[in-house]
């Protein structure tokens, strides 16, 4: 694609999502931090001096789009690369003609859309290219490219963080439709309760707002107006969890949340059923089983983590409505785990003690010797190696001196923390065997 294609007029039928992309780093909303006029990535790009870069950032806030313009601002040819379609020989293709193009003076972008899911083959194919030059890598991410793009690759890329668009974002971005007439839906008129509903329910995501936008607007007549009602019976049942204070949101997840403390794995599904069809986030839902597997029951069933992250991961893969039985799955477990909030109270009091009684030197013994200035300061000196012993344990005091003796985390004698108890007696009456000796 050549960089006079980027911007080129759309028909009035494409969607209303793509004829209202930003064209200019000034039409791009609620990302300041990065394009507004000082900030480095603008620098950068008004410079003419982009490196490859990773953009990181949530569905529908802006990454395409920035990759586009940054192309268009810097003369570059624009190369859109597919996971899904395309392959190591489609890389060399894309090199060749980079090739061509750098020796006629204009710079090559390399557009990866969801980075990703490429293959570490795919992602170690780009890098002798992005290191000579001869294409300038854009990944673009959902995921957290520490852990999801290799090493070699990140460590030659800049990374950039998307916010999530909140709703005064979304608010520009669905007057702006508004009222253009050239690319939007001017002349329509809409009540500002309808647009409040449908930032709401965008879940921070441009495109899923103006399509919602879209289809309202399509169910208005004539010279007709668009309120809140239109939107509603547009969004469905997805419309019922937003009210204006946000009230039933908080209302819907503390139930959710108290029903599976209290065990009871019935109405757990009920008030994750009812979220879920009244239109929230499954992301956001996810997160707050992963918190509970760990605030609620931690190390009494250390199982009830993984699922909820294996239950995130096959939603992702599946999407809904295939992937909500993972949630609910997740939920049931939850409910029916043995419940503990030992880690949560002991790493609470851990933090207190940090506060409290900040930069306490770690002890001597506890700290590495790699230089003989360090050994002959003492560091590393009397520490004992645990699996010199036959039980792996040897007593020895870890905290520093101002806490010797604290104890932070008290296990239950439910589920598996029951074991947990056991072991700790054990190593208490090592311990004292020890100081007898």
């Amino acid at each position: 694609m050549s960089t006079g294609d980027l911007f080129a007029a759309l028909p009035p039928e494409a969607p209303l999502a793509d004829r209202m992309r930003p064209r200019t780093l000034d039409d791009i909303r609620g990302q300041d931090h990065l394009v507004a006029p000082g900030a480095s990535l603008r620098g950068l790009i008004e410079g003419d001096q982009v490196p490859s870069l990773i953009l990181w950032g949530p569905p529908g806030s802006g990454k395409t789009t920035l990759a586009r313009l940054i192309a268009d601002a810097t003369r570059s040819l624009f190369v859109a690369f597919s996971a899904v379609t395309s392959g190591v020989k489609d890389i060399r293709e894309i090199v060749a003609r980079a090739q061509q193009e750098r020796r006629l003076g204009r710079c090559t972008i390399l557009f990866v859309d969801e980075i990703h899911r490429f293959n570490r083959a795919q992602q170690d194919a780009f890098l002798p290219h992005v290191e000579n030059g001869t294409i300038i890598l854009i990944g673009a991410t959902t995921e957290n490219p520490s852990f999801e793009v290799n090493a070699a690759l990140l460590s030659r890329a800049q990374v950039f963080v998307l916010n999530p668009l909140d709703e005064a974002a979304i608010r520009d971005v669905l007057d702006a439709a508004l009222s253009d007439v050239e690319r939007g839906l001017a002349p329509l008129k809409a009540d500002s309760d309808a647009l409040d509903l449908i930032a709401k329910t965008a879940e921070s995501d441009a495109r899923r707002a103006l399509n919602t936008l879209e289809m309202a607007a399509a169910a208005v007549e004539v010279g007709g107006r668009l309120t809140a009602d239109t939107v509603k019976n547009v969004l469905g049942s997805k419309a019922l969890l937003y009210d204006k204070s946000g009230e039933e949101h908080y209302n819907l997840i503390s139930a959710l949340h108290k029903s599976l403390r209290g065990s009871d794995p019935h109405a757990s599904l009920y008030w994750l059923a009812r979220m879920v069809e009244s239109g929230e986030h499954p992301h956001y839902i996810l997160r707050r089983l992963v918190r509970f597997a760990s605030e609620d029951i931690g190390n009494a069933d250390p199982r009830a983590l993984a699922i909820c992250l294996a239950a995130r991961e096959t939603y992702d893969f599946l999407g809904s409505p295939e992937g909500d039985l993972a949630i609910a799955q997740a939920a049931v477990y939850l409910a029916t785990a043995p419940k503990s909030n030992a880690v949560y109270a002991a790493y609470g009091e851990a933090i207190k003690d940090v506060r409290e009684q900040p930069n306490l030197p770690v002890p001597l013994h506890l700290r590495n010797a790699p230089t003989n200035l360090m050994k002959s300061l003492d560091y590393g000196k009397n520490y004992r190696y645990d699996h010199n012993d036959k039980n792996a344990y040897l007593p020895q005091d870890y905290l520093p001196e101002n806490l010797l003796g604290r104890e932070y985390y008290r296990p239950t004698d439910r589920g598996y923390e029951k074991q947990v108890r056991a072991l700790m007696d054990w190593w208490a009456e090592l311990r004292k065997r020890h100081q007898k000796k």
